[in-house]
């Protein structure tokens, strides 16, 4: 396998460490400083963007890309600055993902959504996403782009659990009335790739998340009670002071369904709810691990 990664990020590293020890990756990222890094590993990198026709040599010779950059001001830049590339490569492609969002579905009440449901995204950050997925998905009908949209919820996983705010206090209990979200270990968004890697369906959009969706408030309260510190007091969300983007995320709930990737893929869940997930987070912790 040769694979791109535009983007090396949290999900993607996940990814990463299921994959066969002779996959050659190559890694997009904004920063010099990260470039050097890779230096003496495994990854072969370029600037993007910058290294434009650098990684279009690459994209000459790779069978797999995921995309994890998220839209800059409202484009795909992936799209914008590598359209004629991606074409060209099409044909020698296996297999293509783009990690999406559940925010494309947009306010639901509370409400079931599916890959069926329309995008109805309401939020800056759902509708730019809406349009990435058409941009790709425009890429797919015209060029036969190899794609797979992956609608990924709240991701959490190692480094990004509650546990360090309840610790040191700063966790909120936000109580919004019929307020539910959809989450996903990183670990489980992970598997997902590697199975639709393995079972490729070009054209195909997955729902990446756990079968519980659930209100914050709750998260919180047992991310406290397994730590066996007080649960934070609620604060009703019209007296919470919360910036813009926190405030977008509470403009919308809804229930997602997982049914795709367990049914089609083959999916069975490592945490299947926000409780097997942070029991794994503290017991890795108290065995050391990062």
């Amino acid at each position: 396998m040769r694979l791109i990664v535009f983007g090396l990020g949290y999900s993607a590293k996940a990814l990463l460490r299921l994959l066969p020890d002779d996959t050659r990756v190559f890694a997009t990222t904004r920063s010099q400083e990260t470039l050097d890094q890779w230096r003496g590993t495994s990854i072969l990198g370029a600037l993007f963007p910058g290294e434009e026709d650098k990684i279009a040599a690459e994209l000459a010779e790779a069978t797999h890309v995921l995309v994890s950059i998220p839209p800059v001001e409202g484009e795909d830049i992936v799209v914008a600055r590598m359209r004629d590339a991606l074409a060209e490569a099409a044909p020698r492609l296996d297999w293509v993902g783009y990690l999406s969002t559940t925010g494309v579905y947009g306010d639901h009440d509370g409400g079931w959504v599916d890959e069926s449901t329309p995008l109805t995204g309401t939020t800056k950050r759902g509708q730019a996403r809406i349009a990435a997925e058409t941009a790709w998905m425009d890429l797919y009908r015209d060029h036969g782009l190899p794609l797979h949209i992956f609608r990924l919820a709240g991701i959490y996983g190692p480094g990004r659990g509650p546990f360090a705010k309840v610790r040191n206090g700063t966790a909120r209990r936000i109580i919004k009335e019929g307020q539910v979200f959809s989450r996903t270990h990183v670990e489980d968004i992970a598997q997902v790739l590697l199975a639709s890697i393995h079972r490729p369906n070009p054209g195909a959009a997955y729902n990446v998340c756990d079968d519980d969706p659930a209100p914050p408030q709750d998260v919180i309260a047992h991310a406290a009670e397994l730590l066996g510190l007080p649960v934070p007091e609620a604060i009703p969300f019209d007296e919470a002071e919360l910036g813009p983007m926190a405030r977008s995320f509470y403009a919308e709930s809804k229930r997602v369904r997982n049914d795709r990737i367990k049914d089609e893929l083959g999916v069975r869940l490592r945490y299947p709810t926000y409780r097997e997930g942070l029991a794994a987070l503290l017991s890795a912790e108290a065995d050391g691990d990062p």
